[in-house]
């Protein structure tokens, strides 16, 4: 039974979430029903924003702002019925500076939160910095996203579309949209769904037909010959056997030298030998969400046909307890010759990415390698869920990071990488250990450990993205749940790259 229970796991497993994202149009004038989104920074703003109402209907607006005291601020919202031939008359404040992208993705995700679902939307652009459109229509689709493949729903559920009034190319940013919500689908599915072997058929499935990418898998027999013994240890314990992913694309006029992107694909930690605990151990099925940024950024980028050239490497494994499992104390051998010492099975994504950067450095000549990883709870700690943590020996690398984060809203914070978090992870039986025990730095070392993988003359950053690849509470453009953090940050990073010396 056991091989026919698989194969119908497999099968679910490789089709694709069809989690809902809402389309957007363009139009001069805005229609005469449904709901109408007005921004506003100021009460004389309106004359023009609502230029579509007859001179009664504004009135009754603008009496109604003046009765709420509404102040006109950036995410402040005030919904109105029965005002001219509209279901809702839905003000937004933008306030008093002139709004940024993510103020404008922000826009577009309260209009999908508050205008409801089973209405035409419009949003008037009209006195919106040019190219407004495509951020708005951004944060609409993801301010839209609903993860509910799995639900019976009562009646089916029909999806607002959203028309941007005043020009611009809403479409601008669907490859970005598109790529975030394929993230968001594979950190939200359980693990019997996406376990290695079906997150690289869905990767495979999303770049069907995409120019300039070329799709490579190494299975087990491959990793094997290559010597990627850090990566094969996480998966001994598992029925499904670890794959590295990798993702090319290359676009027209791209630099000839790539950004290499490893992801942690732990598509569940279960700790292995090390075993967690099992509250909140249902989680661990997000514990691939690096390798769900790294791979949906290529996808953005490729669908977008950025003129760069970037490589990600997704290193999928599932990390379980059995008879063949690898145990603390253990030591193995990464693809470089390096070896590890297992202190703790809990600390898995670290071996995986020491074989992915291992292959980066070996197969490529990187301009820069950035690590994406779910890879502590130290971090935290140290920044709770505002910002992901940000690691590099490289300041002008660093730099770029940061300033892609402050551009797209997934805000990264350095975190000291010290010589002496390397010295504290050296190992009496092996090259280097993959923890310590007791009241340590865990953040940084791991980020040491996994840098220890890295040429020191390669421009090299990571990213503990474990506070943030999962959200508490719904905001306007992430719900509660899968964020799909990092496809933005790095969709721009990439497109920004200057080289590092």
């Amino acid at each position: 039974m056991r091989p026919l229970f698989l194969a119908m796991l497999a099968g679910l497993a490789a089709t694709p979430a069809a989690a809902a994202v809402l389309p957007a149009t363009v139009a001069a004038l805005a229609p005469a029903s449904g709901t109408l989104v007005l921004p506003l920074s100021k009460a004389g703003d309106l004359a023009a924003v609502g230029a579509s109402l007859d001179p009664a209907a504004r009135d009754a607006v603008a009496r109604a702002l003046a009765a709420a005291a509404f102040d006109y601020k950036a995410r402040s919202s005030l919904s109105l019925r029965g005002i001219g031939p509209y279901d809702r008359l839905l003000v937004i404040g933008l306030g008093a500076t002139a709004p940024t992208a993510v103020d404008l993705r922000t826009l577009g995700g309260i209009a999908a939160r508050e205008a409801g679902k089973d209405k035409a939307v419009a949003l008037v652009a009209t006195q919106l910095p040019a190219g407004a459109a495509a951020d708005v229509a951004l944060g609409y689709r993801l301010g839209s996203y609903s993860f509910d493949v799995y639900k019976k729903p009562e009646r089916p559920v029909t999806r607002a579309p959203l028309t941007v009034v005043g020009g611009g190319d809403p479409d601008a940013a669907a490859a970005l949209a598109d790529a975030v919500v394929f993230a968001r689908d594979l950190v939200a599915e359980p693990a019997n769904i996406v376990y290695p072997e079906s997150f690289v058929d869905r990767t495979r499935a999303a770049f069907a037909g995409v120019a300039g990418v070329r799709i490579e898998v190494l299975d087990v027999a491959a990793m094997e010959k290559l010597g990627m013994g850090a990566i094969l240890s996480v998966g001994k314990g598992s029925v499904h056997p670890p794959r590295l992913l990798v993702v090319e694309y290359k676009g027209a006029g791209a630099p000839a030298r790539p950004i290499v992107l490893p992801g942690k694909g732990i598509t569940f930690d279960s700790g292995g030998i090390s075993l967690k605990g099992g509250n909140g151990m249902w989680r661990m099925k997000n514990d691939m969400a690096g390798a769900a940024a790294v791979v949906g950024s290529v996808l953005a980028l490729a669908r977008g046909r950025a003129p760069v050239n970037v490589v990600a490497i997704a290193a999928l494994a599932e990390n379980m307890p059995d008879g063949g499992a690898s145990r603390p104390g253990d030591v193995v051998r990464a693809m470089n010759g390096k070896t590890i010492e297992i202190i703790s099975t809990d600390a898995e994504g670290r071996l995986v990415l020491a074989d992915a950067l291992a292959y980066a450095e070996k197969r490529y000549d990187p301009a820069a390698i950035v690590d994406v990883a779910t890879l502590t709870g130290a971090v935290g700690g140290a920044l709770g869920n505002e910002y992901a943590g940000l690691f590099s020996r490289h300041d002008a690398l660093a730099e770029q990071l940061l300033a892609a984060g402050r551009a797209t809203g997934e805000e990264l914070w350095r975190l000291p990488l010290h010589a002496n978090h390397l010295e504290d992870i050296k190992s009496d039986y092996a090259d280097i250990r993959n923890s310590t025990e007791g009241n340590q730095p865990g953040a940084s070392h791991g980020a040491a450990f996994i840098g220890h993988f890295a040429d020191a003359a390669t421009p090299w950053a990571h990213l503990d993205i474990a506070a943030t690849a999962l959200s508490s509470e719904a905001t306007p453009t992430v719900p509660k749940g899968a964020v799909g953090y990092g496809v933005q940050l790095l969709d721009r990073f990439v497109r920004d790259f200057k080289a590092v010396n």
